[in-house]
């Protein structure tokens, strides 16, 4: 069973470090506590209630089936994203958003298709008749793929809910969330805009043990839900 955690946790984990007050964005006012050295400072207190909220919402989606899909195409929080989305068994995007993944999804989906017949060919051994250019060609045409789309392959449908890391670097996969009246659930650090997100949970989105930190919480909350659709 996941909890929050306690304050001190989160100030260990940098989680209430903000940006400079000049970057702050007016709508971010609420949740800042007070300023050091010309830093904002988040409100934690807000955190540990925003953060009750989102867990709350994604536990119960995994618990209905729904697909939570995580994104970051943030250089820190690519590998946090693949591995916490996996122990969850959602799907996760971590590297740049292809426009049209939520408002063009059937084209997606035909480039998820592709790749996994093309692993099946290659793990059954099909692709071994072709000649070894052919062969290699196909192999560059995996790897293509797979950073596109591998980490959706087997997201069937448009997912029930979306967590993001840093709304800013990926306002595109917010905007077509919206488009399609997707749920968000995001990090809101002190910079952003958190008007278009259901679920903000004001934090760092920059330091490495803040978006560990938050990105477990969420898998484990998605477990929970799922260990509720199993008994």
């Amino acid at each position: 069973m996941y909890k929050i955690p306690e304050l001190a946790e989160m100030l260990e984990n940098g989680v209430h470090f903000g940006h400079q007050i000049s970057k702050r964005h007016p709508k971010m006012q609420g949740y800042i506590h007070t300023s050091r050295n010309r830093v904002a400072v988040i409100n934690l207190e807000q955190t540990a209630l925003k953060l009750k909220e989102a867990l709350s919402f994604a536990e119960k989606v995994a618990s209905t089936g729904g697909y939570v899909l995580f994104v970051s195409s943030k250089r820190q929080a690519k590998e946090i994203i693949s591995r916490t989305a996996k122990s969850c068994n959602m799907p996760y995007i971590n590297s740049r958003w292809l426009g049209g993944t939520f408002t063009n999804f059937a084209n997606i989906a035909k480039l998820a298709k592709k790749l996994k017949e093309l692993e099946q060919k290659q793990v059954s051994g099909e692709l071994e008749k072709y000649t070894k250019k052919e062969q290699l060609d196909f192999q560059r045409e995996i790897i293509r793929l797979d950073e596109l789309v591998g980490g959706i392959k087997e997201m069937l449908r448009l997912p029930e809910a979306i967590f993001v890391v840093d709304i800013k670097k990926d306002e595109t996969a917010v905007s077509e969330a919206n488009k399609k009246k997707i749920p968000v659930i995001a990090l809101c650090d002190t910079n952003v805009n958190p008007t278009d997100i259901n679920y903000p949970i004001p934090a760092n989105d920059d330091a490495v043990k803040s978006i560990e930190m938050f990105c477990s919480l969420l898998a484990e909350a998605v477990n929970e839900g799922r260990n509720n659709i199993k008994k």
